[in-house]
């Protein structure tokens, strides 16, 4: 995790809890990059004055929640290496999700985003009705909640500051979830309209059978205080890298007006 800004004020972006959504970590990295150079030249991100915003709020980041998982995907595991063959016997048994760039999960076939005490039990009800009952390349919900280590430092890390939001960065589809169930937190909505405008993106509300047990779910439950869901760039996970360009264009408004607002 990457903490830029000294302010009192506490938002938190997280990316790659699925593998093969890889590409938003390069966008938080060049975000912090970015802002880095803003701050040095006391220059403006976005907007906004780099310097500024830096005494305003801590921003802190973490670029890729599921490392191995993305090393997978990106066939940066020896091929005769135990994780590997593990995975690869995990994806034997779904022989219609293509290996690796259909894998979603942990190195152990746990969806992350599928780990978080936020109706845990309907998301595995409707799971396990789906065939996903036993470590898969994605849709696993895991034997119970925060049971991968990954998720457990996610769920630890927001009961352990004061974050006023949370963006939840994945693809595909320029398009931003802002609610969970009937949580819909004071100002939630308006700022995602906000956030629409800078983007282009699309401010849609999650359909029920679609969030359950994800982080951004749990943290407006726990909580009730805005958390999205932003959904980058078009087309297959994962995306090719020739998106990156356009997804940075789209989203530094967004990364800059959440620790502003």
């Amino acid at each position: 995790m990457i903490r830029l800004g000294t302010g009192e004020k506490e938002v938190f972006y997280s990316s790659s809890i699925h593998a093969n959504e890889w590409i938003n970590s390069v966008l938080m990295m060049k975000f912090i990059e970015n802002y880095a150079k803003a701050y040095e030249k006391d220059e403006k991100i976005g907007n906004i004055n780099a310097r500024e915003l830096f005494e305003k709020t801590s921003i802190y980041i973490a670029p890729m929640t599921n490392p191995d998982g993305v090393d997978l995907v990106l066939w940066q595991l020896p091929q005769n290496s135990r994780a590997f063959v593990n995975a690869k016997g995990i994806a034997s048994g779904f022989p219609d999700i293509p290996f690796p760039n259909g894998w979603k999960a942990n190195i152990l076939g746990v969806d992350l985003n599928l780990q978080f005490p936020a109706e845990w039990e309907k998301a595995r009800e409707i799971k396990f009705q789906q065939g996903f009952i036993r470590p898969a390349p994605r849709d696993f919900v895991g034997y119970r909640p925060l049971s991968e280590p990954e998720a457990r430092a996610l769920y630890e890390l927001t009961l352990n500051h004061d974050f006023d939001l949370i963006l939840a960065y994945h693809t595909q589809g320029k398009v931003i979830y802002w609610r969970f169930l009937n949580f819909k937190p004071e100002g939630a909505e308006a700022l995602g309209k906000e956030f629409s405008r800078v983007s282009g993106y699309t401010l849609d509300d999650q359909l029920d059978n679609e969030s359950y047990a994800g982080f951004r779910d749990f943290f407006i439950k726990e909580f009730d205080l805005p958390g999205y869901t932003i959904e980058t760039g078009e087309g297959q996970n994962p995306l090719p890298i020739t998106q990156f360009e356009q997804i940075y264009r789209d989203n530094v408004g967004i990364l800059v007006l959440a620790a502003n607002s």
